[in-house]
């Protein structure tokens, strides 16, 4: 069984709006330590991590106290809006959900991003069979890689997970068959499991 811990990055500094270099706030740094309590006993082989700050920073304490790297897989990285920051992001939500081919000039759709998230795993899935992995992520890739293997998770649940930062989802597998997938959500600093 390998089984991949993605945990999606605690909160950020949205005044930068330097998507790569966005920092967290004080209390994702706080809530950061809370990720490192969860993973503390689930004897984790290696963690990996979008290129992103504030994913990486959200699993660095962890990283630390383990003496383990934070290996970089460019493919899980958030999902590219436009070249520019874009003030009603709530209608192009909706929109790519809608649509999962729909991006702004310069953006990803939907359905980019999913590709590569999923190139991603796959690759991992055949190199770390039998490991227990953390990959530090994002609210899109992540959305994406759920509705992959359950289309039905759509812009309502998109919705619905919107706020929850930190958020971290289990998923089982079985050499490269999907198994099952739990989530986990940090309330007033303990994890409770969310069922769907």
């Amino acid at each position: 069984m390998t089984t991949i811990y993605f945990v999606r990055h605690a909160k950020p500094n949205y005044q930068n709006h330097n998507d790569r270099l966005r920092e967290l706030t004080e209390k994702g740094l706080e809530d950061s330590r809370s990720v490192t309590a969860f993973l503390s006993d689930k004897k984790i082989d290696l963690i990996l991590s979008s290129p992103y700050r504030r994913a990486i920073d959200t699993i660095k304490n962890f990283a630390d106290k383990n003496e383990m790297p934070i290996l970089i897989v460019d493919d899980f990285r958030e999902r590219k809006v436009d070249t520019a920051w874009i003030d009603d992001f709530e209608s192009f939500c909706k929109s790519q959900w809608e649509d999962f081919n729909f991006k702004l000039p310069g953006g990803e759709s939907l359905k980019e991003v999913q590709s590569r998230n999923i190139r991603a795993l796959k690759k991992i899935l055949q190199k770390y069979k039998g490991k227990n992995i953390v990959i530090g992520t994002h609210g899109t890739s992540l959305s994406t890689i759920i509705h992959y293997f359950n289309p039905s998770f759509g812009y309502e649940n998109f919705q619905e997970i919107r706020n929850f930062m930190p958020w971290i989802l289990q998923f089982d597998f079985f050499a490269n068959d999907f198994v099952s997938m739990r989530q986990y959500r940090l309330c007033k600093n303990l994890w409770r499991e969310i069922f769907p």
